[in-house]
C-alpha cells in the first residue's frame, strides 16, 4: 500500500514539474503540446514494446521445459492469467516482463536464469515478474516515460528558442533568460530522477507481489543475491540503455556511472525487505 501511494505522489510531483516548465518555457500550450507528442511516442511503445524487446533480446517462445511449468504453476495457483513464456539465449541470469495488460502479457528469462537457479528460486523470480503483469506496472511505466519525456521536449524547445534569439524583451529578457537556462539543465534532470524513483518504486512493489504469489519470501530473496553476483561478474552484453529497468536486476550493473541514477533498489536492501517479511 504504501508504494503505491508513493507511486501517486511520484506521478503526481512528475505532472506538477511539466505544468510548472511549461509555464516557465512555453506556456501552457506548449506543455499540452509536448505532452500530446510524448503521448502519441509513449502509447506506441506501450503498444509494441514486447515485439520490440523481445526480438531485441532474440527471445522465443517456449510452450514446455522448467521455465513453462514454473509459470503455469504459479497461475493456476493464484488464478492468474497465463501469459506467453520466452526464453533468451543469453547466458547472464536475468528476466522481465512486458505487454499491454495481463491479457498480453510475456514474462521471459535468460538461459543463464534457469541454469544458476534452484526451482524454488526460479519460482520465486517468475512470481516477480507476474507480480509486474498482475499489478500493470508497465502502463505505470509508460506513465511516467511520458510525462518525462514532454519535460525534455520542453527543455530542447527552450535550447531552440534560445538559439534563435528567443527569452523576452528588453525589460525582463535577462530573467527570462536565466530561468529558461536554470529550466534546460535542471528540469530533465529532475524529471528522469522522479521516473527512476518511479521504477524503483515498482520494483519493491513486485518483490513484495511475488513472494506473496510464490508462498515464500526466501524463494526470490536467494535468487536476487545470486543475480547480483552473476550480474556483476558477468554483465549482460548489448544491452540497450532503455530497456535495463525492465530486468530484474540491472543488466548495467558492471558499469560504474549507471549506479548514479538507477532505476533499481539496492539488492540488499530488496533481500532486507523480503527476509523482514518471512
Amino acid at each position: 500500500m504504501l508504494n503505491n501511494v508513493k507511486t501517486v505522489g511520484l506521478l503526481t510531483l512528475l505532472t506538477l514539474l511539466l505544468v510548472f516548465i511549461g509555464g516557465v518555457l512555453g506556456g501552457q500550450g506548449g506543455a499540452l503540446i509536448a505532452l500530446i507528442l510524448a503521448g502519441v511516442m509513449n502509447i506506441g511503445s506501450y503498444w509494441f514494446s514486447d515485439k520490440i524487446v523481445l526480438r531485441m533480446y532474440k527471445g522465443q517462445e517456449v510452450t514446455s521445459g522448467v521455465l513453462y511449468d514454473v509459470v503455469k504453476e504459479l497461475c493456476q495457483r493464484n488464478d492468474l492469467i497465463m501469459p506467453k513464456v520466452y526464453l533468451l539465449p543469453q547466458s547472464t541470469p536475468n528476466a522481465f516482463a512486458t505487454g499491454r495488460n495481463p491479457e498480453h502479457a510475456v514474462v521471459a528469462a535468460t538461459q543463464g536464469l534457469q541454469e544458476i537457479l534452484t526451482r524454488e528460486e526460479l519460482m520465486g523470480v517468475m512470481a516477480h515478474e507476474m507480480s509486474h503483469v498482475r499489478h500493470r506496472d508497465i502502463l505505470i511505466g509508460s506513465v511516467a516515460a511520458t510525462i518525462a519525456g514532454a519535460i525534455s521536449f520542453l527543455a530542447n524547445m527552450a535550447q531552440w528558442s534560445l538559439l534563435f534569439g528567443g527569452g523576452g524583451d528588453d525589460e525582463d529578457g535577462g530573467g527570462n533568460m536565466v530561468a529558461m537556462i536554470a529550466t534546460m539543465i535542471f528540469a530533465p534532470m529532475a524529471a528522469m530522477l522522479v521516473q527512476m524513483a518511479v521504477s524503483r518504486s515498482r520494483e519493491f512493489a513486485a518483490d513484495r507481489g511475488g513472494a506473496e504469489l510464490c508462498g515464500n519470501p526466501h524463494y526470490l530473496a536467494n535468487a536476487l543475491g545470486k543475480l547480483e553476483l552473476a550480474n556483476r561478474q558477468h554483465p549482460m552484453p548489448h544491452v540497450n540503455d532503455a530497456t535495463a529497468h525492465m530486468f530484474i536486476v540491472n543488466p548495467l550493473s558492471g558499469k560504474n556511472l549507471q549506479k548514479l541514477f538507477s532505476t533499481h533498489p539496492p539488492i540488499q536492501e530488496r533481500i532486507q525487505r523480503l527476509q523482514a517479511m518471512a
